[in-house]
Order: structure tokens, then C-alpha cells, then sequence
């Protein structure tokens, strides 16, 4: 099992910034890939970005296109946790976001996720 905690929610206007974190504990040796999803009113959940956690082939890094360039994922490995840098945010940010992280044990792969943060954007 793991168990992923997230912080760094909350209400900032347009164009400032938050940092997201998240850290995981448990059987993390389990752990393939971290990152972030978001889920607004009404829309399904989406990916806004995931790292790769290897230790040789990790830090790989992929982002959904609307927050290319405007979002930063990083791992801190040492400290077990993702930290999700969003700058130049827009009301359309505005969403709960959930940290993930796929697991693989032998023939087990799926996901664990967290309890989600309210990050919310005033025009």
C-alpha cells in the first residue's frame, strides 16, 4: 500500500502562482510514475503532468498541453515527494487536483491516489 499526501492548495488570482506537494510513504519501492490530475465542476478528470520515479531512468517528464510551459513537475527522491510548480495560472485552472502514482509489483500495476486539494483561480 501506499499512501500519498497532498498540500499547497488554495485561492490566488490570475496570472500568480501555487506549489503543489505531494508525498508518498508506504511501499514506495512499488512506485513507476508520479504526477498530477485535476478534476473541475462537471469535466472528468484530466492529466496535467507525471515524472518518471526511476532511479536510473527517472525524471522523464510529461504535461498535458494546456499547462506546457506555464507548469513544472519535479521529484524530490530523497523526501519520497512531487511538487507541482503552476505559474501564470488562469481561472480556467480552477479544479481539485489529485496526486497519482502508478505502481507495478510483479503482474499488479494500477494506481493509488490522494485525497485531492482545491486549487481555485479569480479572474
Amino acid at each position: 500500500q501506499v499512501q500519498l499526501v497532498e498540500s499547497g492548495g488554495g485561492l490566488v488570482q490570475a496570472g500568480e502562482s501555487l506549489r503543489l506537494s505531494c508525498a508518498a510513504s508506504g511501499s514506495i519501492f512499488s512506485i513507476t510514475v508520479m504526477g498530477w490530475y485535476r478534476q473541475a465542476p462537471g469535466k472528468q478528470r484530466e492529466l496535467v503532468a507525471t515524472i518518471t520515479t526511476g532511479r536510473t531512468t527517472g525524471g522523464r517528464t510529461n504535461y498535458a498541453g494546456s499547462v506546457r510551459g506555464r507548469f513544472t513537475i519535479s521529484r524530490v527522491n530523497a523526501e519520497n515527494t512531487v511538487n507541482l510548480q503552476m505559474d501564470s495560472l488562469k481561472p480556467e485552472d480552477t479544479a481539485v487536483y489529485y496526486c497519482n502514482a502508478k505502481y507495478t509489483y510483479g503482474l499488479d500495476v494500477g494506481d493509488y491516489w490522494g485525497q485531492g486539494t482545491q486549487v481555485t483561480v479569480s479572474s
